[in-house]
């Protein structure tokens, strides 16, 4: 099954909580959270994984 992860928006100005990252399996292994940004506020620097 390919990854998924879940991220946290961490701006404060933003309304948006939580939301999961699901890869298909085309995606690279090398890819890292900073390729991303929050899909409500846009941000790239206030996105962190969450650890479980």
């Amino acid at each position: 099954m390919p990854a998924t992860m879940e991220v946290v928006c961490t701006d404060d100005s933003c309304e948006l909580d939580m939301f999961e990252l699901h890869y298909t399996y085309d995606m690279p292994d090398d890819v890292e959270l900073a390729a991303f940004s929050c899909p409500y506020c846009g941000g790239t620097d206030c996105l962190d994984e969450v650890e479980l």
